[in-house]
């Protein structure tokens, strides 16, 4: 079999067979396709597209490039989720545990940052110590003794993904939604999972900003697990506005704490967690619907049962035993804390939520480049809502996390602009707007 046959065909838009497609894959995967035939075939496909049994197999595929993790031992179901990104989405650091203290095992990999949406492992690895990237039989251990382990994408788990990905995003090829689907689905079909829950985001801060992308995208993902074998749902979300109340490593995982020990907890995150979970836990059979689930995340969060089991993890990954009791001194902190006032008096009316992520690669808090070094000090916290009361002596739009003046000068500017306001503002849809399901 040769690529340019192959290429030519999904050129001309005719449909490959599996085989045609595994070749492909194993050829990335071993070296005997050269880079220049995998960029053009993934142009090929974006321009093409592949009909559903076609990304089944390229899914596929992609995962069987290197170990497929086997959870046959334990004594619950193996689940988790995926989000197409946002800005304050800290949704992973809450759901892994409260899953994990409703009876599932959770094998969660997670990815960094990729744009102006934060990633969990960036995240992460703001604890002292944590490791986001044990050997596999690190990640065995903690999920089976823990019940859930965040980690990153290990080099034994689809590697044909990490190269393709690589050349997809010099080739301007990254939107193709098949290949986002393998890409996303790869991974979590290597993880060995029983079940998944997609988080779709739509709106100013997402990838998919309109609903008829995102559900596009829900579709495609939802169908192609579910045609690979894994119970699969999805919810598209809305991100409009930041999820959580902060933008950044340190300060989400603050955020994330405050809300596992019931200090502070925002009503959007809440929401969003408890649907995600309840979804999951019913497609793994854990419960009987997706009410019933979320009711058993509530209980999970407010008994402080999900808040002992990320203490757990965070140790058993390790970093320090006690950052549950003592978070705020294990967390690096920024030099300089300054709140942001609206230049008027008024509401909330919209916020440019890309632009709320762009400020904190600004700070420092992101990647301007693959190589660059996070500074996960800097962030912004206390996030104004839609809705909420803002002024110039009033709340503040936020408050900066910065190391230098400059730089929470320029973040400044950008939260302002960022931020609408007016007298009144429009009453704003749930965060769940809608289920795609298998």
């Amino acid at each position: 079999m040769l690529a340019q046959e192959v290429i030519r065909r999904k050129r001309d838009g005719e449909t490959l067979a599996d085989d045609e497609i595994a070749f492909m894959v194993d050829g990335l995967t071993s070296g005997t396709v050269s880079e220049g035939q995998v960029a053009a075939f993934a142009m090929a496909v974006f321009f093409r597209g592949m009909a559903a049994p076609e990304a089944v197999a390229l899914t596929t595929a992609m995962r069987d490039s290197g170990t497929v993790l086997d959870w046959s031992s334990l004594d619950g179901p193996v689940l988790d989720k995926h989000s197409t990104g946002g800005v304050g989405d800290n949704v992973s650091l809450m759901l892994a545990p409260a899953l994990a203290a409703c009876g599932a095992y959770v094998p969660m990999i997670s990815g960094r940052g990729l744009g102006h949406t934060g990633g969990t492992l960036d995240k992460l690895d703001s604890i002292p110590g944590y490791r986001t990237q044990p050997d596999l039989e690190r990640l065995r251990r903690v999920v089976a003794d823990v019940g859930c382990a965040i980690i990153g994408q290990t080099d034994d788990l689809a590697p044909a993904d990490r190269r393709l990905y690589g050349i997809r995003d010099v080739t301007a090829t990254v939107e193709s939604i098949p290949l986002i689907t393998a890409s996303i689905l790869s991974k979590k079909l290597a993880a060995g999972l029983g079940a998944l829950v997609l988080d779709v985001k739509t709106g100013s801060g997402a990838f998919m900003e309109t609903p008829d992308e995102a559900r596009a995208l829900a579709q495609s993902l939802v169908s192609v697990a579910n045609g690979a074998g894994m119970a699969t749902s999805a919810l598209i979300t809305d991100m409009h506005q930041p999820l959580a109340s902060a933008a950044g490593n340190a300060v989400e995982v603050k955020n994330a704490v405050d809300f596992l020990t019931g200090r502070h907890r925002d009503p959007r995150l809440w929401e969003v967690t408890v649907a995600l979970g309840g979804e999951v836990l019913a497609l793994g059979s854990v419960v009987p619907d997706a009410a019933s689930g979320a009711e058993k995340m509530e209980q999970a969060l407010e008994t402080g049962r999900a808040a002992e089991i990320f203490g757990r993890m965070c140790a058993a990954l390790g970093g320090p035993a006690d950052f549950m009791e003592k978070a705020d001194d294990h967390l690096p902190a920024a030099t300089l804390v300054r709140d942001v006032h609206a230049d008027d008096e008024g509401v909330v009316t919209a916020i440019d939520t890309r632009d709320v992520g762009v400020a904190v690669i600004e700070l420092g808090g992101g990647r301007r480049r693959a190589e660059d070094t996070i500074d996960h000090a800097v962030g912004l916290s206390g996030l104004a809502r839609i809705g909420d009361a803002v002024g110039p002596s009033g709340r503040p739009l936020a408050t900066v996390h910065a190391r230098r003046e400059s730089d929470a000068d320029r973040a400044a500017i950008m939260l302002r602009a960022a931020y609408r306001v007016g007298a009144t503002a429009d009453a704003q849809p749930r965060p769940v707007l809608e289920r795609v399901g298998g």
